[in-house]
């Protein structure tokens, strides 16, 4: 028996389909928090300074402004809906009930392209680290990649609630290496001599010996230009919400865990643009830097010193990394569940509930991606391939967080009686400012000859996740707890009251 609605087709599945495929509660509210902060903090350490090479000091600065109120805006709306909504699909299944299938397919398959490679940025930069650290040549980086996943897999293979427990220790260490490096480096601090010798020249930015430049050096279109690396400084917290159905109290906590990580996100952005700018080389050399975390430690303890301080840096990419990764497998087992993506591949462990399968199949793809990027050109120019990276990242994450918006209003008017646990304090002019500001980010991102391919790319893999679902996963989709929400109009499929 099959039932179709909007253009697609339900499987009929028997019990024992579910019983494979079952997640555990053991999250709190300080587990989401951490997990939160740990799914962004490696933007803390490298990525976001790119942005100092586009807009200069000012500019950068506006631009995490910016963006860090477009964040404000979106985890208000997002700890709506999650409230509301707790199931596992997290932004596909918002969209889901809001947007229809395609609508729901749409945001999840730009939260997949997100997803994916977002921790496959943080290996990329892990990785460059690890070779600073250890004396590895560059050509042996992919090495470090396999590595990386090779561990994470391991270690979900021990179960979620051990990985997320390593996780949530790892953010707190990698949280007071930034607040230990923002307090050694108060004494070298000439802000106007470092963070201001950004100048423009005809080929790009220049170094001003002697500081005191202009705040935007390249004007307004700089801070447009720095949006996207601003983005990386905040990008992915909003995949908490994938971890609604292992939170003990996700109705309570999600909102809570969601204002909370960005506040602190944050506080850790200003903090690392800042101190990391007003110091010796300055906002010149930070800008091209591949570990401006290692370089900043280099300038105040030296080269010894300072390799023993980035080891434990690392643990700050290495709490991303496996943050993402897990984010990563949530996404793609909460499609594979609802029959958007092959179904064995939401199989869980039978004795520890984890999506292995799920995982596997994520750093499979991301693995895949690095090893593209790196020799279409990573090879020989790290920041390149870490700007690339960003940038498609941010390309997927503007167009997931333009679809929750537009689901956001369509609940708050379609579902108006459904009960709101948590109701954002923004209301729908967050929505509307998330909107915006998305759209703005996206157009900038085609301003610039360097990384415009990059979203072009993003676009490319996200036309060819559409036409999948067009011609062929649409007709075999199954009544998830989302679907099954969606399609009752809220009265089945909340985890909650079925759990």
């Amino acid at each position: 028996m099959e039932r179709g609605t909007a253009g697609v087709t339900y499987q009929t599945v028997d019990k024992q389909y579910f019983e494979q495929r079952q997640l555990q509660r053991h999250a709190g509210l300080f587990s989401l928090w951490m997990m939160g902060v740990g799914a962004v903090v490696a933007g803390e350490y490298s990525g976001w300074n790119i942005g100092l090479a586009q807009g200069g000091f000012g500019g950068m600065l506006l631009a995490a402004l910016i963006i860090g109120f477009m964040y404000i805006c979106l985890c208000c709306s997002i700890g709506e809906m999650s409230a509301a909504l707790p199931h596992t699909g997290g932004a596909y299944s918002f969209s889901r009930t809001a947007l229809g299938p395609w609508g729901g397919f749409t945001t999840g398959l730009a939260e997949n392209i997100e997803f994916v490679l977002a921790p496959a940025a943080n290996m990329f930069f892990m990785s460059s680290y690890l070779a600073a650290i250890f004396g590895t040549p560059q050509s042996a980086l992919p090495l470090w990649w396999v590595a990386g996943y090779v561990v994470m897999l391991g270690l979900s293979l021990r179960g979620l609630e051990l990985s997320m427990k390593v996780v949530i220790y790892v953010t707190v260490a990698a949280i007071a290496v930034l607040v230990f490096f923002f307090v050694v480096a108060i004494p070298h601090v000439d802000f106007f001599r470092y963070a201001l010798n950004i100048g423009a020249a005809a080929d790009g930015p220049a170094a001003l010996a002697d500081g005191n430049g202009p705040w935007l050096p390249f004007g307004f279109t700089g801070v447009m230009l720095a949006l996207p690396f601003g983005v990386y400084m905040f990008l992915a917290v909003e995949q908490l919400p994938l971890t609604a159905e292992e939170a003990k109290n996700p109705t309570r906590d999600m909102p809570r865990a969601l204002i909370l990580s960005i506040v602190t996100l944050i506080a850790l952005a200003l903090g690392v643009l800042f101190f990391s700018a007003s110091i010796p080389h300055g906002a010149h050399a930070m800008g091209s830097s591949g570990e401006p975390l290692l370089d900043g430690f280099r300038t105040i303890f030296g080269d010894g010193w300072a390799k023993l301080l980035a080891s434990v840096a690392v643990l700050g990419l290495a709490a991303s990394f496996f943050a993402g990764s897990f984010a990563s497998g949530r996404n793609i087992y909460s499609l594979s569940r609802a029959g958007y993506l092959p179904t064995a591949l939401s199989v869980t462990g039978a004795r520890t509930k984890t999506p292995n399968r799920a995982l596997a199949t994520g750093s499979a793809m991301a693995l895949l991606m690095l090893l593209v990027v790196w020799y279409l050109g990573g090879e020989n120019n790290v920041a390149f391939m870490g700007g690339f990276l960003v940038s498609m990242i941010v390309f997927a994450g503007m167009v997931s967080y333009i679809l929750q918006s537009i689901a956001y209003l369509r609940l708050r008017t379609l579902y108006a009686s459904i009960a709101r646990p948590f109701a954002s304090p923004l209301g729908k002019f967050g929505a509307y400012a998330t909107i915006l500001i998305c759209i703005v980010t996206l157009a900038y991102q085609f301003f610039d000859p360097l990384y415009r391919w990059a979203a072009i790319a993003a676009a490319v893999w996200y036309a060819i996740g559409l036409a999948y679902f067009a011609f062929y996963r649409r007709h075999r989709l199954v009544l998830s707890p989302e679907e099954e929400f969606a399609v009752s109009g809220g009265s089945l499929g909340h985890p909650e009251r079925e759990g």
